[in-house]
This record gives C-alpha cells, sequence and structure tokens, in this order.
C-alpha cells in the first residue's frame, strides 16, 4: 500500500511539473516568424506568460540600433505590446535634445537654456538624482549661451555613474565618444552591439545599442535612459546661426527618460513636469517656450544634490514623503492626441 500510495505521488508530481513545462515553453520560432517574450515578473499585467511580438517587430533584440524592437510592457493591462526603436526619440515625452528642447511627462515642449560649463539637477526624487553638465557657445553679440547637454550624472541606490559626450574638432562617426564612470572609476564597456555592463548589485546595467555612440541605461524598478552621442552639423549651425569655431563640434547627447516610479515630489528641470500638480507656465502657440528657473537647478558638480529644489535624501526613505508613486512609460505622440495617463500630446 506504501509503495503504490508513493507511486501515485510520484506520477503526480511528474504530471505536475511536465504541464508547467508545457505551458511556460515555446518552440523556437520558424525563420521569418515572430519571437516571444516571457513576463516573469510582478503581479499586475500578464506575469507568467509568452507575449508573441507583432509581425512589424518580431524581435526584441537587434543589432541595428535603427530597427524597430518589439517592446512588451509586462506590467501593463493586458500585457501593452509595441514597436519601437531603442534610440531617444526627441519628439516624444522624457526627451532632451538639441540646444537643449525638452519634451516635459505632460507633453508640452519647452526649451531651457542653463549656461556654458555649468551643472543643472534634470531629475530629483528621494531616491534618484540625474544631474546634466551644459556646454556651449555665444558668439559676438548674443546675450546669453547656446548650449547643450554635454554629461549626465546619476545617484541612485548610494551609487554614482556619469556618462560623458567627449569633445571632438570634428565628428568621426567611426569613433566612440561615449566615456563613463561607476562611482568614481572610469568603466570600459566594450564595442559592439549590445555589449552590457552590470553593477555589482545588479541594479544598474549599460547596454550599447550599437557598436559606438548610442546606450541605454537602466535603473533597476526606476527608470530606463536612451541616450546617443551627436555632434551639432553643419547644417544645424547654417539654420541656427551658431557660428560654431572650427575646432569644436559640440559633441553633447540626445537622451530620453522612461521613468517607472516617480514620487509626487518630484522636481528638476525635467522631473517637475511628471508631478500631478505641476502647471506648465509655457503658452501655447509659441515658438519656442522657455522656462527657466536656473538658480533653482543649479548644482555645483555632476553629482552635486545642493541645488534649491533638490529632494534627494535615499538615507531617510522615499515613502515617508510620498503619496502613491507614479508610473510614466515611453508616451508615443505620433499616433495621435492621447498619449495615455490623462496626458495630451502638443507639439
Amino acid at each position: 500500500m506504501k509503495s503504490l500510495s508513493r507511486r501515485s505521488i510520484s506520477i503526480f508530481l511528474l504530471t505536475v511539473i511536465t504541464g508547467f513545462i508545457q505551458a511556460t515553453s515555446v518552440p523556437p520560432p520558424a525563420p521569418g516568424q515572430p519571437r516571444f517574450v516571457y513576463c516573469n515578473s510582478g503581479t499586475r499585467g500578464c506575469p507568467r506568460q509568452y507575449i508573441p511580438c507583432p509581425m512589424e517587430c518580431p524581435t526584441p533584440s537587434s543589432p541595428d540600433p535603427g530597427a524597430k524592437l518589439c517592446y512588451v510592457d509586462c506590467e501593463a493591462p493586458h500585457c501593452s505590446v509595441q514597436c519601437r526603436q531603442r534610440k531617444p526619440n526627441c519628439d516624444a515625452p522624457g526627451s532632451a535634445c538639441f540646444d537643449p528642447r525638452f519634451i516635459g511627462g505632460d507633453g508640452i515642449v519647452f526649451y531651457f537654456h542653463g549656461k556654458s560649463n555649468e551643472h543643472f539637477s534634470l531629475v530629483s526624487d528621494f531616491d534618484l538624482q540625474i544631474n546634466s553638465r551644459f556646454i556651449g557657445h555665444r558668439p559676438a553679440g548674443r546675450t546669453r549661451d547656446f548650449t547643450w547637454i554635454q554629461s549626465l550624472g546619476i545617484l541612485f541606490n548610494s551609487q554614482t555613474f556619469s556618462l560623458e559626450a567627449t569633445r571632438a574638432a570634428s565628428w568621426d562617426s567611426e569613433v566612440d565618444h561615449l566615456k563613463f564612470s561607476y562611482d568614481g572609476q572610469d568603466l570600459v564597456i566594450p564595442e559592439g552591439s549590445l555589449s552590457t555592463w552590470y553593477s555589482p548589485e545588479k541594479d544598474v546595467k549599460v547596454e550599447r545599442l550599437s557598436g559606438k555612440n548610442s546606450a541605454i541605461i537602466t535603473l533597476k524598478d526606476k527608470a530606463e535612459i536612451m541616450v546617443t552621442a551627436v555632434p551639432v552639423t553643419k547644417q544645424d549651425d547654417k539654420i541656427h546661426s551658431y557660428r560654431l569655431p572650427a575646432n569644436d563640434c559640440f559633441v553633447h547627447f540626445e537622451v530620453q527618460f522612461k521613468f517607472f516610479h516617480l514620487s509626487s515630489k518630484v522636481d528638476g528641470v525635467l522631473g517637475r513636469t511628471y508631478r500631478p500638480d505641476f502647471e506648465n507656465p509655457a503658452k501655447p502657440g509659441v515658438a519656442m517656450p522657455v522656462l527657466g528657473g536656473e538658480n533653482n537647478y543649479r548644482i555645483a558638480s555632476l553629482f552635486s544634490t545642493d541645488c534649491n529644489s533638490c529632494i534627494f535624501s535615499p538615507e531617510s526613505g522615499s515613502n515617508q514623503y510620498t503619496s502613491p508613486v507614479m508610473n510614466y512609460g515611453t508616451l508615443d505622440c505620433t499616433k495621435g492626441a492621447s498619449a495615455g495617463y490623462g496626458i495630451v500630446c502638443r507639439k
């Protein structure tokens, strides 16, 4: 009787395990057919499911930085699937491009000029600080600098990480202009598409999106930052009358941020636009709405948290100070006026 009971239990366990494997395993796709993305975290959305990629973007990875890739938001209701390029979209919320033009979490375009060779807080939350250094140029006769974002400094989970666009007299796309550092030490991430580095705690991930000049930084459960190093081109110079010197093409970043969780008190040049009570002073219809406040966001260095509006204080714990966190994705304003989350896209 005991032997039979043990045999029955063994058969039962084998059946359960086999069924689980069959339910969660998907055979490799045939050539040319879409792949599947496995969602295995969280309790909302679609945990423990294989989600098929659409034919328009059949794979979640590619060595081509311009390819449209399959992205599945495992936390979204009904498993949100979309095709997107893994490079900054300068026409979508969360972006900071050009000299520099921002699109806030509210979908409104604004400019923040700052000042050359100074540092400013882009995002300041209780457990995340993202700073930037501006480079610039002031032609004779102008009252202010033309500026661009040249580097990013990130404070997260008691760690520091920086990304810098290195200077060049003239642009050569075959030269890598990305310089990384982690906790004050230079970081070497081999050139090559999808070359990846993880922090010791696995909570910071850096992945090259192409062999050179493009990367994505993922801060676990907090943010995703896509960056590309680009020059100010001769065409840009001509259109905007920058009158750049011959020995500097002002290599800078095009950046797009995707935030997973921000507190309702988040601040910073870009971060403030994600607050639920933020009222954007930019006037609709103005060609180049400029938001000031340099004195509120100026900091002493790339890893400083001493600006007037900075709230970064990881040792205190964000939950003491915040209402329920907000969740913002990389919104797509190319398919209509509504971007979701109650946000209206505006040009």
